[in-house]
């Protein structure tokens, strides 16, 4: 009798950053003879495409995270991630508990967790249930984290705001100045929920009575030092979580499974306007699904843009600011529409690898840093906060795929003058640029060689299945 597969629990935080790679380790999870449940919260469940009939052994559950009729994220994040942690848990509970009492279902035997939901672990723990992290940031996020709370903490706290003098060197990491940290740090960030959350991650972890296993979003070639920095920890890259058919062509359905919760009726056809542009000719700008920049910052971005004469997709959510109430339209918006497109959603994955495409414009949160790696794009980094400001680091200096812009001292602003600078920088005729041209097309070259079959992210999860699920 041939053995039944492991059914696995995989939880996602609300959002798309953290839905759409979750999803795509859920799919691998199932060609490599795995069952997986995905679950998230009620209000992120009804966007997620559910491609159960083209994908069996996947299915989908919802839990109550308190905001049950809308995604919430725009609310106040300190209340949010406490309605959702104090909900979740007993909620997420019953999901477990109505699964394994089910005669005709198997018994969950692992539960996967991402980034933000660390009390996910301690649902499982009380169940008995062994549960594994699905770090989707890059490692070398995850091990600032970790040394910030297993040494270096004292330092950085009592040294980061000297900012002319602040470095800082990290096992496996370049050196660090203050504006290359996660900017929690600092005595001026304003959530308070997220130091706390990111240490919880790593109090669970060091709990473990085993050495703990982290899969990462990442792939070998591409974070080598990093994956290798924490004795304690086995960091596993398993990725670019991105669909296949973006990586090896070979299963163009896989675009279906995605979360699209931002996606909008409104948006135009911009892949038939893409279409019409020639080779690497496009800026790309888009800041992310939760980042909304101020009116005067996006005023510098339009001035930017039309000061280049270069064509460009702007995704763009500036109505969709503050639950709905519509912001006070650009000034140059009719010249900006002459020259570029504005929509305010795209399918990212699939306009990053239009051959039309030359620069992406970004706030450099991972999944747009690692889609703009494996579609070989090189960067104008503009991060904002949370782990865009390392990850912009690491494009600049360390992939060498794109250049950062400096913010003005004066007004903390990005001024029309610097973006321009660096979209010549990039898209230009210059030493530099091409320079991070052939550097963009290494890693994507390599981020594909990871992906194929026995590649190293490719072999990596399947020793993990082997060993760790069926073990």
């Amino acid at each position: 009798m041939a053995e039944s597969p492991p059914h696995v629990l995989l939880v996602s935080f609300p959002s798309q950053g953290h839905i759409n790679p979750a999803l795509q380790l859920a799919k691998r999870l199932v060609h490599a003879a795995v069952q997986v449940t995905f679950a998230t919260t009620l209000s992120a469940h009804k966007h997620v495409s559910k491609p159960q009939n083209t994908l069996p052994g996947l299915s989908f559950v919802g839990f109550s995270d308190g905001y049950d009729k809308a995604f919430s994220l725009g609310v106040n994040l300190d209340i949010y991630m406490s309605v959702f942690k104090h909900h979740g848990m007993k909620n997420l509970k019953q999901v477990i508990l109505n699964i394994n009492n089910d005669k005709e279902l198997r018994p969950i035997t692992r539960v996967f967790y991402c980034n933000l939901i660390p009390w996910v672990a301690l649902v499982a723990r009380e169940l008995h249930i062994p549960s594994t992290l699905l770090w989707n940031q890059a490692a070398a996020v995850l091990d600032i984290y970790y040394y910030s709370f297993h040494g270096y903490e004292d330092f950085i706290r009592d040294n980061i705001v000297n900012e002319d003098s602040f470095s800082l060197r990290l096992p496996g990491l370049p050196q660090l100045s203050s504006h290359d940290l996660p900017p929690y740090f600092l005595p001026s960030h304003v959530h308070e929920f997220a130091l706390p959350t990111w240490r919880a991650h790593f109090e669970i972890l060091d709990e473990e009575t085993t050495k703990p296993i982290v899969l990462v979003n990442t792939f070998d070639a591409l974070e080598t030092e990093a994956l290798k920095s924490i004795e304690n920890y086995t960091l596993i890259g398993v990725g670019p979580l991105i669909p296949s058919a973006f990586l090896d062509g070979k299963d163009p359905s896989d675009n279906s499974l995605r979360g699209d919760l931002f996606k909008s009726s409104e948006s135009k056809n911009y892949t038939d306007w893409l279409n019409l542009k020639s080779l690497s000719s496009v800026i790309y700008v888009s800041f992310g699904s939760l980042s909304v920049l101020d009116k005067p910052q996006m005023e510098e971005v339009a001035r930017a843009l039309i000061s280049t004469g270069r064509p460009f997709l702007w995704v763009n959510r500036e109505n969709q600011k503050g639950e709905g109430k519509q912001e006070e339209e650009l000034s140059c918006r009719g010249e900006l529409e002459k020259q570029g497109m504005i929509v305010p959603w795209c399918f990212q994955v699939e306009v990053l690898s239009h051959p039309s495409i030359g620069c992406f414009v970004t706030h450099c949160g991972w999944n747009s840093t690692f889609e703009s790696l494996a579609s070989g794009v090189p960067v104008v980094a503009f991060p904002q906060w949370t782990d865009q400001m390392p990850n912009a680091k690491m494009v600049e200096d360390v992939w060498k795929t794109g250049v950062r812009v400096m913010k003005n001292e004066a007004e903390g602003l990005v001024e029309a003058d610097e973006i321009e600078r660096c979209l010549e920088l990039v898209m230009g005729s210059n030493e530099r640029g091409e320079k991070m041209r052939r550097n963009a097309k290494k890693w994507k070259d390599l981020a594909r060689e990871a992906s194929m079959e026995g590649g190293s992210s490719d072999k990596n999860l399947k020793t993990f299945v082997h060993e760790v699920l069926r073990g």
